[in-house]
């Protein structure tokens, strides 16, 4: 799953996300635990944007089964 939709985002799923000052330069992930849901919209194309448990925030690339 991709992370584009805020339906398949809950609060403690595993994911993958991309921080702000990696979107440009090196499009490194990091892997972490959603603590809260950010994005408001039900769909966002560059992803839903999460704060991980450890209190950095992201996109969402993608989930974790």
């Amino acid at each position: 799953m991709n992370g584009q939709h805020k339906k398949d985002i809950k609060q403690g799923s595993r994911v993958y996300i991309i921080l702000k000052k990696d979107q440009r330069r090196t499009g490194k992930r990091t892997l972490g635990v959603v603590k809260d849901i950010l994005t408001r919209l039900s769909y966002h194309p560059h992803g839903i944007k999460v704060r991980l448990e450890d209190g950095r925030v992201g996109r969402v690339q993608e989930i974790v089964k």
